[in-house]
């Protein structure tokens, strides 16, 4: 019994509290998330992620995207991705795997504050089909304007569309014909549009990219 009466007590405060917060009619505040520190976001940029992404996040290699100014819910999105498998990629795999969610917030929130570098477009013969393609879309098979979700600019959607505007025509085209194959399988809505896509209509849209500002 006495052993039982601390207990009881306990239990009474504790319903006691509830039904105080309750009659208040004030719910328990969520926890927020933790603000991002781009100290740190900093550092793990520097360590782990620049070699292949460049010191600001202007990738100068074709084949690996520019991260400068993407939205950074869309980064950590991805880094979550890669560790998990979903996005397949075993370079990527690898350096995600060592990255903790928060080392993957602050790089992220990090990278987003350094200003992209703008890009240009190359073929000649191709951007006005891929501006066709991006602003319009291809009507007759449906396609979808890609201008819809990524905006005219190239901006994007924050947490729900990523930037596109100054990226490598390499890198975009890989990612479309990935799509398109198969082989990228972490977007559905993506793989819908690619899946309409020639090889020439994929390079022209791409290089139409690499030149939005």
């Amino acid at each position: 019994m006495k052993l039982l009466a601390p207990m009881l007590l306990a239990a009474m405060l504790a319903a006691a509290s509830f039904s105080s917060a309750a009659a208040d009619g004030k719910p328990a505040a969520p926890a927020k998330a933790a603000k991002p520190d781009l100290v740190k976001g900093e550092q793990g940029y520097t360590a782990v992620c620049a070699a292949c992404h460049g010191a600001d996040g202007n990738s100068a290699i074709p084949a690996n995207p520019k991260l400068s100014q993407q939205h950074p819910e869309y980064l950590v999105k991805q880094l979550q991705e890669f560790k998990e498998g979903k996005r397949d990629n075993p370079i990527m795999k690898g350096f995600a795997s060592t990255l903790s969610d928060e080392d993957m917030r602050n790089i992220s929130y990090w990278v987003t504050t350094k200003p992209a570098k703008a890009g240009f477009a190359k073929d000649k013969e191709l951007v006005m089909l891929g501006e066709r393609i991006y602003r319009g879309g291809v009507p007759d098979r449906q396609i979808a304007a890609c201008a819809g979700c990524h905006s005219p600019n190239g901006a994007g959607i924050p947490s729900q569309y990523p930037r596109l505007s100054g990226q490598h025509a390499d890198y975009t085209a890989t990612q479309l014909t990935a799509f398109r194959d198969g082989k990228r399988k972490n977007n559905a809505q993506m793989t819908g549009v690619a899946a309409k896509l020639n090889d020439r209509e994929i390079r022209a849209v791409s290089d139409y990219i690499a030149g939005l500002r």
